[in-house]
């Protein structure tokens, strides 16, 4: 292993038609890659027929070359959870390159140019103002706001207002110019590969749902066809990297694609994993804790390295990037999300233990989380992992250990999951049993659906899962409110999983709410799923603020910075700060207008009534997602008696539910006839 001076960054999903739909919040979970896949392969064998026999360079043109040639354009394809984000702070942190994002889905596509984008990550929507449309020029003070002012900012102060009030003389003024777009978004997806130095793969790769491996294997029918496009249309000298999560050695395929379409030529394949985590995704891009890029172990595999990390350098320090062989950093991925899920399906086996013993697993937790040996990190139990990553992962390691004989080892890793799934089914029982054995005529609010917080990620969600089995129990109505997630998108994802049987408005039992009270009302029981900040009744205060992650810490005003030119990051850490102090989402008055949407578009209508359910104070939930916590005194005024709250995320205090007249029923805790 040897570092370069390079940069951070991650990414893995969906962009062709083939996986854009499940990574899409009105995506499904089931879907078919196949289908697609064969209708590109149509088109693929065509166009090999119209320009397959156009001259290649020499192959010494195609390799990398001594000296790496300046990267001016970048392709992502797929515009998913991964690939959207990714490429745009890799726009935003360097203006010289044009960032281009393809996808087959035009639909897709077209949110991304709009403000209605097809995502929720807090932080997203600002990156791409500056990116996809450029910025104003601006002018602001270099100093710090003094403490006694910040209570007087408002929306009337400006940048330039704010130093204009604060002192006479603009000497510390830092003045930016403006900003051209360097963020696009196109269905052209041949046209791009063919002009990009550098084509980054961030398309869906599922778990294969038939045939050998079924269950476990990952299916890369996405990645194959993007790989022969790339085959096809890549340039001499272009560098292909994977950023989809893949099975080790997958750029042996991939590399093998290559050879086939364009025997003469020499393509360097890289891999770039992915660490993203949903919900705090701008956060992890912005300031990763390492960037790996796995090469060939050769010169021109070395300068490809190279070449990317310079694109991450622009702002990740130059000692968090690690370069690997390309299999360690294939493999990498796979083992990092491996372990994590271990961590929570380990303290989830132990809070097991504590509510048959009177222990408290938040309490355990906290003890073994003081070894510094073991950490704090993703030892909070609750109702298991869910997302897109984890299970798929340990699947694909498993079936890896599998086919190398290592049948203890994968049979280690699959109970890794067994567990997860246990904790689900463990907590719905608790719910029956406590509902006197039977839902039957009875009323569940489900309080959250995506499958953690600040994200409207829904892919194998914990809630979801809870929700089939206790639909087994013919429970009058399930009640669904979810604070990111939009009700007609969680009522079409129902529909297609579970069958349009089971909503309300075909006979079944359930509804979905864009008004928790709403949907808590003469309710028997709640069940929180989601460990959203909405629905806890208390801060913790057992961690000290110097121990919280930065994306959990206050703001802190950045300045004064000590160059003229500031970076785009420091810009961004002052209007974050400003925002909080603010009553402004542009406080630097740097934003251009978006553009424009049609006449009577849908997601403008939607907004629109939001925005009047929240000025009548029937919405929890601000327009950023981020919205006021529940009030529990209101809700228990409305559940039926005995007042029943099942606490699947550990979110609340339960004394203070108590004293509402609310019996509590919380993971890794005793039982309330218990205490």
């Amino acid at each position: 292993m040897f570092r370069l001076p390079a940069s951070a960054v991650d990414s893995e999903e969906s962009v062709f038609d083939i996986s854009t739909a499940p990574t899409t919040p009105d995506g499904s979970l089931s879907f078919s890659p196949l289908l697609q896949a064969a209708k590109l392969q149509d088109a693929l064998e065509d166009a090999v027929v119209d320009t397959g026999r156009r001259k290649d360079l020499a192959s010494s043109e195609a390799t990398i070359p001594s000296r790496n040639k300046a990267v001016r354009n970048i392709c992502c394809v797929g515009a998913g959870y991964v690939g959207g984000p990714t490429a745009a702070v890799m726009a935003f942190q360097n203006p010289h390159l044009n960032v281009t994002v393809v996808d087959r889905d035009p639909v897709r596509i077209q949110q991304w140019k709009t403000k209605h984008l097809p995502i929720y990550e807090p932080g997203l929507p600002e990156i791409l103002r500056i990116a996809r449309d450029g910025s104003k020029p601006f002018t602001f003070l270099n100093e710090p706001v003094p403490s006694d002012s910040i209570d007087g900012m408002s929306s009337a102060s400006s940048s330039t207002s704010e130093c204009e009030s604060q002192c006479g003389a603009h000497r510390d003024d830092i003045s930016v110019p403006a900003r051209q777009p360097n963020l696009f978004f196109s269905t052209e997806i041949s046209k791009t590969i063919r002009e990009a130095d550098i084509i980054l793969i961030a398309v869906n790769t599922p778990t294969k749902a038939r045939g050998i491996g079924a269950g476990r294997a990952t299916d890369v029918t996405a990645l194959e066809a993007v790989t022969r496009e790339v085959a096809i249309h890549a340039k001499p000298g272009a560098i292909v990297v994977e950023k989809s999560t893949v099975p080790c050695r997958t750029a042996e395929l991939i590399q093998d694609t290559l050879k086939v379409h364009r025997p003469s030529l020499n393509f360097e394949v890289l891999s770039n994993p992915e660490f993203l985590a949903a919900g705090t995704a701008i956060n992890d891009l912005l300031h990763p804790d390492r960037v790996i890029i796995g090469s060939s172990p050769t010169p021109s595999g070395h300068r490809a390295a190279e070449a990317l990390a310079d694109v991450y350098a622009s702002w990740v320090p130059r000692s968090q990037i690690v370069t690997l062989n390309t299999w360690s950093s294939e493999l990498s991925k796979l083992v990092a999300n491996s372990m994590l899920a271990q961590r929570i399906s380990s303290i989830n086996s132990i809070s097991a233990i504590c509510e048959k013993t009177g222990a408290d697993v938040d309490e355990v937790a906290l003890s073994i989380g003081l070894d510094p040996r073991i950490g704090r990190q993703f030892l909070k139990a609750g109702l298991g992992f869910g997302g897109s990553c984890f299970k798929k992962d340990i699947l694909s390691l498993v079936y890896l250990a599998e086919s190398l004989g290592l049948d203890e080892v994968a049979e280690y890793w699959q109970h890794v999951i067994t567990i997860n799934e246990s904790q689900r089914t463990r907590f719905v029982r608790r719910v029956i049993r406590c509902l006197n054995g039977t839902l039957s005529g009875k009323k569940l609010a489900v309080l959250g659906y995506a499958f953690k917080k600040n994200t409207n990620d829904t892919r194998e969600s914990p809630a979801l899962e809870s929700i089939k089995v206790l639909l087994e129990d013919a429970p009058a109505e399930i009640a669904v409110f979810d604070p990111c997630c939009i009700p007609s998108t969680i009522r079409d994802e129902i529909s297609r999983l579970l069958g349009a049987h089971v909503l309300k408005e075909n006979g079944g039992a359930i509804t979905v709410h864009k008004d928790p009270y709403l949907a808590c009302t003469d309710a028997h029981a709640v069940l929180i799923m989601t460990e959203c900040d909405e629905f806890k009744n208390t801060t913790n205060t057992k961690v000290p603020s110097a121990k919280l992650p930065s994306s959990k810490r206050k703001p802190e005003d950045p300045r004064p910075f000590q160059r003229l030119e500031p970076t785009e990051l420091e810009i961004f850490a002052l209007r974050k700060f400003l925002v909080l102090n603010m009553e402004t989402e542009d406080p630097l008055l740097r934003f251009k207008d978006q553009p424009a949407c049609e006449d009577g578009c849908k997601d403008c209508a939607r907004e629109a009534e939001e925005a009047a359910r929240r000025r009548a104070g029937k919405q929890v939930v601000s327009k950023d997602g981020e919205g006021e916590k529940l009030d529990w005194a209101r809700i228990a005024y409305r559940l039926k008696k005995p007042r029943w709250v099942f606490d699947g995320r550990g979110v609340l205090d339960i004394s203070v539910m108590e004293g509402l007249g609310i019996r509590v029923e919380a993971i890794g805790k005793m039982g309330w006839a218990g205490r």
